[in-house]
């Protein structure tokens, strides 16, 4: 039975949990030709991020913008019938930043059942 060949990268861990390759690190000896690599990826070094991924950043954003037009739209509604069309705007608004999230978190829970990362 002959040696499995084996490619090391380097990968960065966010603080969010997320994870992605990084650079090559160095090629298993079983591959000869000159910039290849045998296709294997395995982790040589684990470089730690204090920042989040960016489909963690994306979806922090979406959502401050979204607490931010409910906190608007309950201080409109407080303030009577004033800001009517405002309030339909910011309400449609809403719905569209729940979409989003909502694709957004289902690609990072695919992207965290696989072994690639965003």
């Amino acid at each position: 039975m002959g040696l499995i060949g084996m490619c090391f990268y380097n990968q960065k861990k966010f603080a969010c949990g997320d994870w992605s390759w990084t650079n090559f690190s160095h090629r298993c000896v079983l591959e000869y030709r000159t910039g290849e690599t045998c296709g294997i990826m395995l982790v040589h070094m684990t470089e730690l991020d204090t920042t989040q991924c960016r489909l963690c950043e994306k979806l922090e954003t979406k959502s401050r913008r979204r607490s931010a037009e409910i906190e608007r739209v309950i201080r409109w509604k407080q303030q009577g019938a004033t800001f009517m069309a405002s309030m339909d705007k910011s309400q449609t608004l809403i719905r569209e930043l729940n979409n989003e999230i909502g694709e957004l978190e289902r690609e990072r829970d695919i992207a965290r059942r696989t072994l690639t990362c965003p």
